[in-house]
């Protein structure tokens, strides 16, 4: 071995050290507690012999951290920055270095969960309810989501809302031809399977004599052009069709809003306020309807309640999680949001005000009209005289000539048949515009051009209400305050870099540092999706290198790293094996086995492919039931199109049958979905296309370390065996003839976070990973071990083992106690913890999955807190206190109970605010006490009031 090859093993193996929370010694220590030999002999006993892997992985020689680095600066190197004046739905921007440095490469934000506990979420769930405000304002429109996916994914849901929510029985969709390509794509995509048809024109002439259950108009056009929306919009609510805007928020300070239009949805993108390109995303998408479809929905709606104080306190609304209730009947299987993007796009908003968003537009709509002036005296006067930041000019035969001197000039122009786009924006200086006229073969001063330019938005679209009232959009214009702001909202949350999140199924591991710093390089954030493929060499060198990384870990052929989410991830291969079956002459099959056991977005994700779904026992152990679903692939055997399983289960448990359930469904034509939410527990230990399995979503989020940034991003490609390569998604600049069309707006989805699962990839290695794996193994078998005693492990295998996970059972304590698994949830905020995943998937338990970057000690302050409560619990039994008298119904216990007066509960303050084993010095106070879930739903409020609500409630 080279003394180069021994330095980097070296410091490859302090990496894996540092990411991997146990010591050796403390890992010997664990195999004591649940009586194994070795990690060797707990891998036997935890996973079948026949599943096992056989060769090691073979990833190449991990890298040090600053080897990384370096090598990741190489990679970007390849990467060129140009001007993209492209559009599309695209924009250059300028995030506030304050808000880049404390939000998104800040800990406290990024490695925070989705705000499922919201007494400990208060914080992101303000700054998400700023952003449901910001876009009620800016479009006029009476609901928001706390955000969805992208702009093209958002509006594949808004055409299934106005779907649902139509008065016709059409099954038609208009679509504007001034749409983004992109977006129509993705419609296109989403309307196929469940067998809508769309219409696409121009809805001047095209649209009354369009049947059609709703519409989807730009605004303003993919081309720059704005147009007056109300005739299209009109005709379509008076024949009972829902009419969707998709607007660019940053024109909606100056123009009319959607809702003054007369729309029932509007969505977008909110990528401009702040947020960088980044090769496609990730960034938070939008969606505001009026009141009567709020119900209607889709994503995540953050609402204001009353905690058990009658104080206020945020919280997830309405139809949070409901796949986990109407499963194959939702409405949608999104079942995340880009919280930590909404979050950015919201401080800008913040720290901007309603009068720097107007002066940005300002600025950025004068530039457009100087640079159309001076196209006119050019000779190329733009194809539209009313516009905002985008011109679209013919130029022939001269397009391609035109756009390589631009290129010369470092600028990406928008390339049509025969046409020119230039799409100006926030970070446009007239240098720029100056570049673009000699690209056009003048030599013009901007200054002088500028004198004689006239503005060009149209006076009946010019917007004339006020937007941002809110306090909070006025009171922190200097960064001291939105500095503090922001630290002030961050205290009130409880994320990675606190404590602990124990949640099954969510697999909240370490985000190395190292691994999120590339994040934020120029060369990564600034590119635009569709700029030539020459400027994005590391970019695809990286892709490449992911691809081949991620199959090897698999076993599968071919990956497609387009999906935006875990959920995106499902459809996308459910998609592939639907262009499968179709391919090979039998489109009937449409039946899809999904166990009683699986997570809520499996059915509502077959029901978008247009699949049935027919739902598979789990016997006693929580295992899928063999014999049930032998009878059920037998019965739709001449139909069968896929299974969708999780694995190992998401009970927690490698099952044991795992071939055999492979080859029962490949024996009746059908193919094997394995949710990938589980591969936490199988990296180098065994690979899903090895054992049978056709394809799998991974979720990078999860198993590879993007953070989850408070509820979002995430991403969810797919592996797929050979036979569905053809079928992985497509895109209009490069989809192949067999490809289904794509599920997200960017070729490569969110391809800026995928640097992060490249790293952590490059500084692990294969034994690394492998290592990591075994450890997620021991440590939830340790924390099974350690709480079985006082809370049963409901589901084991044979030989009593879990995989990486485990599901505790203290439903038997309701009927002794009274106490209720939200009881013990909220005590556990008292210790310092976010709560396990509760009542998932066995409605009043809790799954634990502590992950290997957990140390042996913080896992067992967590076993301490969890048998302290236990031991509380049995106090009520013992008589001591009634439940609703107990520290545990009270929970979670705040500052004001500490300070209060006129304390009379039967236990003392000490016992309430300071439990067992508590640290008073680095004590976490709730921010609230325990939020009014009823309350909240009764009483819908989810933006904030107007600024004369606050007048009035002064006088």
């Amino acid at each position: 071995m080279t003394a180069h090859r021994r330095s980097a093993d070296e410091a490859a193996t302090t990496f894996v050290r540092r990411h991997i929370g146990p010591s050796p010694r403390d890992i010997q220590a664990m195999l004591e507690t649940v009586g194994a030999k070795s990690l060797g002999a707990l891998m036997a006993e935890t996973l079948p012999s026949s599943i096992r892997q056989k060769a090691p992985l073979d990833l190449g020689t991990p890298l040090s951290e600053t080897e990384a680095l370096s090598h990741m600066r190489e990679m970007a190197s390849q990467n060129h920055v140009f001007t993209s004046l492209i559009g599309q739905g695209y924009s250059g921007t300028v995030l506030p270095t304050v808000i880049q440095r404390n939000i998104l490469e800040n800990p406290a934000w990024y490695t925070a969960y989705t705000p499922y506990q919201p007494e400990i979420s208060q914080g992101r769930l303000e700054a998400l309810f700023n952003f449901q405000t910001m876009i009620c304002d800016l479009t006029g429109l009476d609901v928001a989501n706390a955000s969805l996916l992208d702009e093209a994914t958002a509006a594949a849901e808004a055409m299934a809302l106005a779907e649902r929510a139509a008065q016709g029985k059409t099954k038609a969709f208009f679509v504007d031809h001034e749409v983004h390509p992109q977006t129509l794509a993705v419609l296109r995509t989403r309307a196929e399977p469940l067998g809508w048809q769309l219409i696409v024109g121009d809805p001047a002439s095209d649209l009354d004599k369009a049947e059609v259950f709703g519409g989807l108009l730009q605004y303003p056009g993919t081309s720059g052009a704005v147009r007056d929306l109300r005739p299209a919009i009109a005709g379509l609510r008076a024949r009972g069709a829902l009419a969707v805007v998709s607007a660019d928020l940053l024109a909606l300070t100056l123009l009319a809003s959607p809702g003054e239009l007369g729309a029932d949805i509007a969505i977008g993108s909110a990528q401009r306020f702040g947020v960088p390109m980044g090769y496609g995303g990730p960034h938070a998408a939008y969606m505001a309807v009026r009141d009567a479809l709020k119900r209607s929905l889709p994503g995540r709606i953050v609402g204001l309640s009353i905690d058990s104080r009658g104080q206020p306190a945020y919280r997830l609304a309405l139809q949070t999680r409901e796949q986990h209730i109407r499963r194959e009947k939702a409405t949608s299987n999104i079942c995340t949001a880009q919280v930590l993007l909404a979050v950015i796009a919201s401080m800008y908003a913040v720290y901007h005000g309603p009068e720097g968003l107007t002066h940005i537009a300002r600025t950025v709509h004068r530039r457009a009209c100087v640079l159309a002036a001076g196209l006119r005296q050019l000779g190329f006067a733009p194809q539209s005289a009313a516009f905002f930041d985008t011109l679209t000019v013919d130029a022939g035969a001269r397009a391609g000539e035109i756009a390589a001197r631009a290129l010369a000039e470092r600028i990406n122009l928008r390339l049509g048949e025969g046409t020119l786009g230039i799409a100006l924006d926030e970070a446009t200086s007239p240098k720029d515009v100056e570049a673009v006229w000699r690209a056009f073969g003048g030599k013009l001063a901007y200054a002088e051009v500028e004198a004689g330019a006239r503005e060009a938005l149209p006076a009946e679209l010019k917007r004339a209400t006020a937007f941002l009232t809110h306090p909070v959009f006025h009171a922190h214009r200097s960064e001291t305050e939105l500095l503090r702001y922001m630290r002030k909202l961050s205290d009130r949350d409880l994320a990675l870099d606190r404590a602990m999140i124990p949640l099954g199924s969510c697999t909240m591991k370490l985000n190395a540092t190292t691994e999120m710093i590339p994040l934020t390089w120029p060369e990564f954030g600034e590119l635009h999706p569709f700029a030539p493929r020459d400027q994005a060499e590391g970019y695809h060198a990286l892709f490449q290198r992911l691809e081949r990384w991620l199959c090897e870990i698999t076993g599968y052929d071919a990956v497609s790293l387009q999906p935006n989410s875990g959920a995106q991830g499902e459809y996308a291969g459910l998609l592939a094996i639907r262009g499968y079956h179709a391919a090979r002459g039998e489109p009937h099959r449409k039946v899809c086995l999904i166990p009683s056991s699986a997570h809520g977005t499996n059915p509502a994700s077959a029901h978008m492919a247009g699949m049935e779904v027919v739902v598979v026992a789990c016997d006693s152990r929580g295992d899928v039931d063999v014999a049930d679903l032998r009878a059920k692939a037998e019965k739709h055997s001449q139909d069968l199109a896929a299974i969708m399983i999780t694995y190992p289960s998401t009970h927690g448990v490698f099952e044991e049958h795992i071939s055999e359930i492979c080859e029962i469904v490949h024996g009746h034509g059908g193919q094997v979905y394995l949710d990938g939410a589980n591969l936490n527990a199988q990296v180098g230990l065994s690979r899903p296309g090895d054992y049978g399995a056709d394809v799998s979503h991974l979720n990078l989020h999860k198993t590879f370390c993007i953070p989850h940034g408070g509820g979002g991003p995430g991403m969810g490609p797919i592996g797929v065996r050979a036979h569905l390569a053809p079928f992985l998604p497509g895109h209009p600049d490069s989809a192949a003839p067999t490809a289904v069309g794509p599920v997200s707006a960017a070729a490569f989805g969110s391809a800026s976070i995928l640097t992060i699962s490249y790293i952590y990839i490059l500084l692990m290695g294969g034994e690394g990973l492998t290592r990591a794996t075994e450890m997620a193994i021991l440590n939830a078998n340790y924390i099974a071990s350690r709480l079985d005693p006082h809370f049963p492990v409901l589901y084991r295998n044979a030989k009593g083992r879990v995989a990486h996970e485990c599901i505790v059972d203290p439903r038997p304590l309701k009927t002794s106690s009274g106490v209720t698994v939200d009881d013990i949830a909220k005590r556990l905020i008292d210790y310092g913890f976010h709560a396990p995943t509760m009542s998932f998937p066995v409605p009043g338990t809790l799954m634990i999955e502590p992950t290997e970057s957990e140390s042996k000690a913080e896992i067992d302050r967590f076993c301490d807190a969890m048998i302290a409560i236990r031991q509380e619990i049995a106090e009520i039994e013992s008589g001591r206190w009634k439940v609703e008298a107990s520290p545990l119904r009270h929970a979670p216990h705040t500052v004001h109970d500490i300070a209060d007066d006129l304390w009379q509960r039967a236990y003392s303050r000490a016992e309430g605010c300071f439990p067992a084993g508590t640290s008073r010095s680095d004590k976490y106070w709730s921010p609230v006490g325990r939020v009014d879930n009823v309350y909240g739903d009764r009483n819908l409020v989810c933006s904030c009031p107007p600024v004369a609500d606050y007048a009035q409630a002064a006088e």
